[in-house]
């Protein structure tokens, strides 16, 4: 073997890296979560994969023109991707129970408290105004949004804001019960709220997604990009007339555009630029982000709790985070840890369809304070 030819095939290890191990050892725990213990494992493993291809030395995937630098420039680059799972996310949601009670609004404005209380926090920390606003929206726990904000307000920091919004999305069913105990009492888990249905006609369920729309880009334009697609989602769900749209963009787009996504957003976790201070501190702000919304939403039913002289369970405003549908079922469970015969799934289902839009809301608030369009 000639020397060149040694040195070409030795090329890959004299270019590795102590951050390009880390990020590979960091990829091989996202796909250990996502299969081991099934953390969101539709982004944690396409976002594992990417981290490991794009850390790998001399990767070409990660070239001007490499497959995974491609993905990033066509879909995040320039918001696709996330507009794009917001209309597969419509398609899946049933604004239902949010119609049939819709106080629970209430609890979805209450659940992005924390964002505005983080932004400020970031700023005392140093990071800039658009930097501390996207560092803000991880307390959303809805990805597309996080996505949507940092790329226009920080692109520096994408993928770890990113990285920490669907951590911590996984992390939903540990992170929140504590939270939730330590806030409540014994007494007011145990509440029982009958559930009693409503029927909400198919002209209520059509109008909502236009109204919506309508209101929320005339009030907030910034928001409309990501309002107007999951209510045109939605509207293709409730209009029953393409069952063929709704399903393609709730399984085929929707998984395709997912897989896409999150190897596109792994490609950007590089060592060198990935393992830094700030690193550290985003994923810190962020899970803060996350607790100050639970924390909000839960003293805000206990608010409820209050004015409705004992009948509200304030375990439901736990739900006014965008968490959808993972929030909802934790307080599900958190309640019928105390009385096994109470059924608080469908209340905590439109306060977490209240977070969702809320959280989107937030969102065009965060770039319209920031003045980036």
């Amino acid at each position: 073997m000639s020397p060149d030819t040694l040195h070409y095939l030795l090329q890959g290890v004299q270019n590795i890296t102590w951050q390009s191990v880390v990020m590979i050892a960091i990829g091989l725990l996202l796909i250990y979560l996502a299969i081991s213990k099934e953390y969101e494992p539709l982004l944690l493993l396409p976002i594992g994969a990417g981290a490991i291809l794009a850390n790998l030395p001399l990767s070409p995937l990660v070239d001007e023109h490499g497959m995974l630098q491609t993905l990033y420039d066509m879909g995040v680059g320039n918001e696709l991707f996330p507009l794009l799972i917001f209309i597969g996310i419509g398609a899946m949601t049933d604004f239902g129970p949010l119609l049939e009670n819709p106080k629970m609004v209430l609890l979805g404005a209450a659940g992005q408290f924390g964002i505005f209380l983080t932004l400020m926090l970031a700023l005392l920390l140093g990071f800039t105004q658009p930097q501390a606003a996207s560092i803000g929206i991880i307390g959303a726990i809805d990805g597309p949004t996080s996505i949507y904000v940092s790329n226009q307000l920080a692109p520096e920091l994408l993928a770890p804001i990113t990285v920490a919004a669907y951590s911590y999305m996984s992390l939903v069913p540990i992170i929140m019960p504590p939270i939730m105990r330590a806030l409540t009492t014994q007494k007011e888990r145990a509440i029982v709220m009958p559930y009693a249905s409503r029927e909400i006609s198919q002209r209520t369920r059509l109008l909502f997604p236009i109204v919506v729309t309508i209101v929320v880009g005339t009030l907030v334009p910034f928001a409309t990009p990501l309002i107007g697609m999951l209510m045109l989602g939605n509207l293709m769900r409730e209009s029953k007339v393409v069952e063929r749209l709704t399903g393609a963009s709730s399984n085929e787009l929707a998984n395709v555009v997912t897989l896409f996504l999150g190897l596109a957003i792994g490609s950007t976790m590089i060592g060198t630029s990935f393992l830094n201070m700030a690193t550290l501190m985003i994923l810190i702000l962020g899970l803060i982000a996350f607790c100050l919304d639970t924390v909000m939403g839960v003293l805000f039913g206990k608010l409820m709790n209050v004015l409705s002289g004992g009948k509200f369970n304030p375990l439901i405003g736990a739900a006014g985070i965008s968490a959808f549908p993972m929030a909802a079922r934790v307080v599900q469970r958190e309640a019928q840890r105390e009385n096994f015969d109470n059924f608080l799934l469908m209340h905590a289902m439109g306060a977490n369809a209240a977070g969702q839009v809320a959280s989107v809301v937030a969102g065009g608030v965060l770039l319209a304070l920031m003045g980036t369009a």
